[in-house]
């Protein structure tokens, strides 16, 4: 089975994310992310995720730690229970309450 496409789009101040997070997937999203500033409303949009696995909940995390960095405040909306699931497992899930 191939991975859906995941995409990061700027709308209203924030970033949305769609599609699959997965290892197949992540660097695509990663890549866009670099190139542009975080969200100006700190908010990150996960509702429209509709797979992830652990490299999901890495990229989402890189992003937390790229904020705390940058002395922005960050939070996540829409996350999906699959990636509350996968992150209270690896212990982190303090790290990307939304």
């Amino acid at each position: 089975m191939s991975a859906e496409a995941a995409s990061l789009q700027v709308s209203g101040g924030r970033w949305q994310v769609a599609g699959t997070l997965s290892m197949d997937t992540v660097e695509t999203v990663r890549v866009a992310s670099a190139a542009i500033g975080m969200p100006q409303d700190g908010i990150i949009d996960l509702a429209a995720v509709d797979r992830v696995d652990s490299a999901g909940v890495a990229l989402v995390l890189s992003w937390a730690r790229r904020a705390a960095a940058e002395g922005r405040p960050l939070a996540f909306a829409g996350m999906p229970q699959s990636m509350r699931a996968l992150a209270t497992l690896y212990g982190v899930e303090e790290l990307l309450v939304d």
